[in-house]
């Protein structure tokens, strides 16, 4: 079994950078994908940007797109979020997951992610 530790939120002002990381304790399946979602108060998780674990392009949220990127290291069995640019209404928590691609695009709750994280807080102040 996987176990995923996201680090890496906090406070910070409207404009600042952050960069998130996930960290994967066992083997990931070679061809799932990992993924970043979030989930502000009162609102559904929502998609944020996936990467396959094996090779392929990387896709985004519109939401997101041109400010954050998601990155991976495979030798060290993590998965990284640049978020740039950052917004009051990037406030959420954040959480790592891996499955599928497909499965990952379309978060069910009744069916999540095979690999789920703990989440880390991520407050921006405007």
């Amino acid at each position: 079994q996987v176990e995923l530790e996201e680090s890496g939120g906090g406070l910070v002002q409207a404009g600042s950078s952050l960069r998130l990381s996930c960290a994967a304790s066992g083997r990931i399946f070679y061809t799932y994908a990992m993924a970043w979602f979030r989930q502000a108060p009162g609102k559904e998780y929502e998609f944020v940007a996936a990467i396959p674990w094996s090779g392929g392009s990387a896709v985004y949220a519109d939401s997101v797109k041109d400010r954050f990127t998601i990155s991976k290291d495979v030798s060290k069995n993590t998965v990284y979020l640049q978020m740039n640019s950052l917004k009051a209404e990037d406030t959420a928590v954040y959480y790592c997951a891996g499955d599928y691609l497909r499965r990952l695009k379309k978060y069910d709750d009744a069916a999540p992610p095979d690999y789920w994280g703990q989440g880390t807080q991520v407050t921006v102040s405007s």
